[in-house]
């Protein structure tokens, strides 16, 4: 069965990640999560000369602030006008946008960062794509490993859609606001518009336009 809602077309805007033409050869998001390496490499050669090879495989925007103590690891692009604060950890494979925020004790791994996107605190993002303006309270998680190590499956109700993949956190549409100290299991997507309350553990897709108040109470917004 097609599920259109949980489609790259449905959760994002492209025009706003340099991830564009990569994302347009997928259908769904996660399907785009096992190249991102080779995305961002393929991308270096292409890039604007107001960037600077900082580190080997890392490219940082002239006008991005990177504190002294953050640590970003190859490959990485860092975009305009982002803030990489004290104590973030890129551990590599991560593009991110114009406008964001990686704040403190975030971590990085294998992600997208679609531009305007907020991670300001405490968070960890790991083989997840984050849309446009997207932000994550302080302490909430992406959960990317089920605890048996079996392949992701993306839960449609009571369909399981299988992605193959060993590792795969959240997708999150644009303006999706999640709630502090949420956990986003593994093969969680969040449609566009959508907010999350504070405390909730997310698993499977959940609808553009609403309000998750819990795992179970899903209301549209008015």
């Amino acid at each position: 069965m097609e599920h259109p809602e949980a489609q790259i077309c449905a959760l994002f805007d492209l025009d706003h990640t340099l991830a564009k033409e990569y994302l347009l050869k997928f259908r769904y998001p996660w399907e785009a999560l096992p190249s991102i390496a080779d995305l961002l490499r393929g991308l270096f050669s292409a890039l604007p000369a107001e960037y600077r090879e900082v580190s080997p495989s890392v490219f940082v925007h002239e006008t991005a602030k990177i504190a002294p103590t953050a640590y970003l690891g190859g490959p990485c692009i860092i975009g305009p006008g982002t803030e990489v604060r004290h104590g973030a950890f890129v551990r590599g494979s991560a593009l991110v946008g114009e406008g964001c925020v990686v704040g403190n004790s975030v971590e990085l791994k294998n992600c997208i960062l679609f531009d305007g996107t907020q991670v300001p605190h405490f968070n960890y993002v790991g083989d997840s794509i984050l849309g446009y303006r997207a932000h994550m309270g302080a302490g909430s998680v992406t959960s990317n490993v089920k605890s048996d190590k079996t392949p992701v499956s993306v839960r449609f109700g009571e369909e399981r859609v299988p992605t193959g993949l060993k590792k795969m956190g959240a997708m999150l549409g644009d303006f999706v606001e999640i709630g502090c100290n949420a956990v986003l299991n593994p093969g969680t997507v969040v449609g566009r518009n959508t907010s999350v309350y504070p405390l909730t553990s997310l698993r499977g897709m959940y609808p553009a336009g609403h309000i998750v108040k819990g795992t179970d109470v899903i209301v549209p917004k008015k």
